[in-house]
């Protein structure tokens, strides 16, 4: 597997263009297969995943081309069974079941994978289906979904962490082509939900009210091919803004919405990062030494489950004590034994990590367990002295379009080592 080595101790500095976001595209990709015409997606980043939705939608029967960032699908005759060597590799995929039971009335899913980042199940997406008239039988690791006709209905589809974003999501694109009027009540309000609804909207949906807890769909009776341009990704500029502030740098984020990232720029601020906004770009840079800061992760529009490994990075260099409560996965501190090897003095009490910063980082060789993981040990070998190496990076490349490359047109010391 290959790996990042990473000479740290060097500021980054200079421009960086943030990609399309990897979080809205998947879903969007599956929307595809709501309608037989050909579809046009832009801004799609070049990631495993997203080249492991194009195998699932070519395993369906769509035909895809992907060159320059720009998918081109045409899903005119699919099929309603999706394979479990592609669909096991990643949770993304399970938001292709919600076109197929819509456009074919029945869908045979296996149960996805992903990160290994706490439990994360589905049942809220098969309550969805359920109410808009599905019946749902679970064996042998598939889902099996049937329908004669979806019917509106109004439904409740919040979890014990909040709004389900992927299940939101896939109850929204199979009601696009119910019977009457789909309300969803404590509906995610993330901003991919939105660009899925924007695109259902150009494929002739009647979806209302993305972005709120209360969506609102009208069912109808065709949906017709559509282009659209994929959101840049926020998670990848949170990771970018608070890499600057960890290496003590100065670097202008090219496409970012600061309207997507206020609850992270808040925080940043505090913290003694700024970010400033300069037309359509960001820049960040520190406004003096690091402080530490609390922060609790929640559902949009609150901070980011997947931007805390990445601050508790930043706060291990800041002189105090910082608190970080998971709110949304219990196992997403794996990283902090991983930060501990590079001399970070971090403990774990239940939902929280006690983060004593201020001692300078070292580096050493890591692990990375999953995506953010993985972003988290790199920020840390940045802003470590000596030679850190991050060992699989698999995770990384699943989200973060050719990361290494970015941060070395930023002055970064890295190296990606291939596994021979």
């Amino acid at each position: 597997m290959d790996s990042f080595l990473i000479k740290g101790g060097v500021p980054l500095h200079g421009e960086v263009t943030i990609s399309g976001s990897k979080n809205a595209a998947l879903p969007i990709l599956a929307a595809t297969l709501l309608t037989n015409e050909p579809c046009v997606i832009r801004r799609v980043p070049d990631l495993s995943d997203t080249r492991f939705m194009v195998k699932i939608l070519e395993s369906l029967g769509a035909l895809a081309t992907f060159e320059n960032g720009t998918l081109t699908v045409h899903a005119k005759k699919i099929k309603g069974y999706a394979d479990y060597d592609l669909v096991r590799k990643m949770r993304g995929s399970i938001c292709i079941a919600g076109p197929l039971l819509a456009r074919l009335r029945h869908a045979r899913i296996s149960l996805p994978g992903g990160c290994i980042i706490g439990a994360r199940p589905i049942n809220l997406h098969l309550k969805g289906f359920a109410a808009l008239g599905a019946k749902i039988k679970i064996d042998g690791g598939y889902v099996n979904a049937t329908v004669k006709k979806l019917v509106g209905s109004t439904m409740f589809l919040g979890g014990r962490a909040g709004p389900t974003v992927l299940g939101t999501a896939n109850v929204m694109m199979a009601a696009t082509l119910g019977e009457g009027i789909t309300v969803i009540e404590s509906a995610a309000c993330e901003p991919e939900v939105v660009d899925l609804a924007n695109f259902l909207n150009a494929m002739g949906a009647q979806v209302t009210g993305a972005g709120s807890p209360t969506i609102t769909i009208t069912g109808v009776d065709k949906l017709h091919g559509a282009e659209h341009e994929v959101i840049p990704d926020r998670i990848e500029a949170a990771t970018f803004l608070i890499a600057a502030g960890a290496t003590n740098g100065e670097v202008t984020l090219k496409g970012a919405r600061a309207d997507h990232l206020r609850a992270v720029i808040d925080k940043l601020s505090e913290a003694g990062v700024s970010v400033e906004r300069n037309g359509a770009n960001l820049i960040a840079r520190r406004k003096g030494k690091l402080k530490p800061a609390d922060i609790t992760t929640l559902p949009y529009s609150g901070f980011p489950t997947d931007v805390q490994a990445q601050m508790m990075s930043l706060l291990a260099l800041a002189n105090g004590i910082s608190i970080i409560t998971e709110r949304i996965f219990e196992s997403r501190f794996m990283h902090v034994s991983e930060l501990a090897r590079l001399g970070a003095d971090i403990e774990i009490e239940g939902p929280s990590a006690i983060v004593k910063g201020g001692k300078p980082l070292s580096g050493a060789p890591v692990m990375a367990s999953d995506l953010r993981a993985s972003a988290a040990l790199v920020i840390a070998g940045l802003a470590a002295q000596g030679s850190t190496q991050v060992n699989r990076i698999y995770h990384l490349d699943r989200g973060y379009e050719g990361m290494d490359v970015k941060l070395k047109k930023l002055g970064a010391r890295i190296e990606r080592i291939e596994e021979k």
